[in-house]
């Protein structure tokens, strides 16, 4: 998958009640037309695979990390993902994403969606924590 990350905003809260770090952003995907998984899924009706969505969150969450001072963050474990509404070509992905310290890694909460709506909610954890 060729489509770039752009993080457009990344704010900081003061620490939460157990003193770990809190960062909420936002990034954004431009869902190309072109890219090759549309080609078999579905040929006659193309939808942007799940797996894909999680690709995106993933990549969002560790671009905000990594802009945030996090020392090389990396993809621990998906611990949930739903899915809401289809992704389609030409669609741009709103990724809405807090990450925040929790047992000793990161826990990121997302919500992707399009201008129809949202299209999946995704939970990750990272190696790392937020610097407050």
């Amino acid at each position: 998958m060729d489509a770039g990350i752009e993080v457009t905003s990344v704010a900081r809260s003061a620490p939460d009640a157990g003193g770990g770090g809190v960062l909420s952003a936002v990034a954004t995907v431009a869902i190309d037309g072109t890219e090759p998984v549309f080609a078999g899924h579905y040929p006659d009706f193309p939808i942007f695979p799940g797996v894909c969505i999680v690709e995106c969150v993933q990549r969002a969450a560790l671009a905000v990390a990594e802009r945030s001072g996090m020392p090389e963050p990396r993809l621990l474990a998906v611990e949930s993902t739903r899915f809401l509404g289809a992704v389609r070509p030409g669609d741009l992905l709103t990724v809405r994403l807090e990450l925040r310290d929790h047992e000793g890694a990161v826990r990121c909460r997302a919500t992707a969606s399009t201008e129809r709506g949202e299209a999946a909610s995704v939970r990750l954890r990272l190696s790392g924590e937020v610097a407050v």
